[in-house]
């Protein structure tokens, strides 16, 4: 099933897997083209019927409690981007060769012939951030932009809404990236590999795979991380247009070729006449907000993707002075008898951990939840010299208490035998009791939310919470 005219929908049997936020956009989607849709989905819950009524009074067809089994005549999948490639449906669908997108698949397919081109950036960590920064320069550039994808604004809205954008910023997950074969990007970031969602794809090299995805077919830049030799890699085997480039980006001092940071000031060597001896400055240090290590990182990448699309230096600047990163990633909550509370609740994974307590000299961290498959001795080994104490809650708690035994004995830990929401407070009571002026509280948990929460978020709204019933 090539790209398609509008029209060729007409009378095509599209089954859609999965009714969450991508399947009913991408269900009633299709059923506007023509299509026989018929979605499928494993649930069959209050909020699934619901959801199915609203669907079946368009005249789409509503299978709840059986995702395993392809509906008849079949010629498409269109798949919720976390559903499992190794589930029943699509071994069905291989053996019978019908063809499986996701919902970015589904919109690159139907872009329009005018359509804007896409700036993707994937990476295990700091996607959000770094999307968002990105169309804070593209806006302060003066170009009509929006930050789509995973980022929970639909791809299928933006390319087929009545909005005209010149650019799209476009957050992917690897999930994404492995349901969409055919993308091909104007230019692409892979910020970061660390292990992650493993228990998705079965392997660090799968996983690897998907990311490196991202990278195919790019037209004008492959921006990596000169820290992580993996996004490297990547580039080097992906097959990518004649005369793209590989762009690096570096809080070092760059190369040719490089983004990076001298004496404070954010400087470009890649986007220059004669790079061997120019460098073009960028923004300040102080433009980034917050500017942690690892957030400069983010904002030296989002640059890169701006400059390969052709951004003067002033609106990189300009963009990263105007934005304001979201909640949850690094937020200062308050200081409480010169002690700071910051709920980084997004931290949901190892490597995103690491990054967050690398920002502060002298920490208790509250951490825990489900660990997705997961090892934490190379975070705490890391890690343990800033450690004052730890305060552990949880499902997957007794790994990071392990780890912390074997990596740094001498490190008080109080862990909380108990997984209800009320938890957050006495976590945060405990870690009050071990901080001294000048530490830092840091919620970074390294684990998924779902044991305890609906997700980080509310997470951290609790660990906010706490902290203000603390200071009452």
């Amino acid at each position: 099933m090539g790209s398609r005219k509008v029209t060729d929908w007409q009378g095509k049997n599209v089954t859609v897997a999965g009714l969450g936020v991508s399947g009913i956009p991408a269900a009633k989607v299709l059923h506007g083209l023509g299509a026989h849709v018929t979605v499928v989905n494993d649930g069959d819950d209050a909020r699934a019927r619901e959801q199915a009524a609203e669907l079946l009074e368009l005249g789409v067809a509503v299978r709840l409690g059986d995702g395993a089994t392809l509906p008849e005549g079949t010629e498409l999948i269109v798949t919720a981007p976390g559903w499992k490639p190794d589930k029943p449906l699509f071994t069905a669908a291989a053996a019978a060769g019908v063809p499986v997108w996701g919902d970015v698949e589904l919109a690159w397919r139907l872009r329009g012939p005018d359509a804007a081109p896409w700036l993707c950036v994937t990476g295990t960590n700091g996607k959000t951030t770094t999307t968002q920064m990105l169309a804070s320069i593209l806006t302060a550039a003066g170009l009509r932009t929006a930050a789509v994808g995973n980022i929970g604004v639909s791809l299928l809205d933006a390319v087929l809404g009545e909005e005209h954008h010149d650019v799209l910023a476009v957050e992917l997950s690897s999930y994404q990236l492995h349901w969409a074969p055919s993308l091909r990007a104007h230019s692409a970031t892979v910020l970061n590999l660390a292990p992650d969602h493993l228990d998705w794809h079965g392997s660090m090299e799968a996983y690897a795979k998907d990311k490196g995805r991202v990278y195919e077919g790019n037209r004008v830049a492959c921006v990596y991380n000169v820290a992580d030799k993996a996004t490297e890699d990547l580039v080097r085997e992906a097959d990518v247009e004649e005369g793209c480039r590989a762009v690096g980006f570096t809080l070092g001092t760059p190369g040719p070729s490089q983004l990076g940071v001298v004496d404070g000031i954010l400087v470009d060597r890649a986007f220059v006449e004669n790079r061997q001896k120019n460098a073009q400055e960028l923004a300040e240090v102080s433009d980034v907000r917050p500017p942690a290590p690892h957030n400069i990182a983010n904002a030296l990448a989002a640059a890169a993707l701006a400059r390969a699309f052709g951004v003067p230096a002033t609106a990189v600047r300009d963009g990263l002075r105007a934005f304001t990163p979201d909640a949850h990633r690094i937020a200062h909550v308050a200081d409480l008898d010169g002690v700071a509370y910051v709920d980084d609740s997004k931290a949901t994974n190892t490597h995103a951990a690491q990054a967050s307590l690398a920002a502060y000299e002298s920490i208790v961290w509250i951490a825990g939840g489900l660990a997705k498959g997961a090892t934490f001795d190379e975070l705490v080994a890391v890690s343990a010299k800033r450690l004052r104490g730890v305060v552990l809650i949880g499902a997957d708690r007794a790994l990071i208490r392990e780890a912390l035994t074997r990596h740094a004995p001498q490190v008080p830990v109080v862990e909380l035998d108990r997984t209800d929401t009320g938890a957050m407070l006495a976590a945060v009571q405990e870690a009050r009791g071990l901080a001294a002026e000048g530490d830092t509280v840091l919620l970074a948990p390294a684990c998924a939310s779902m044991d305890m929460f609906v997700n980080y978020n509310q997470r951290g709204d609790a660990f906010a919470e706490a902290v203000r019933e603390l200071g009452a």
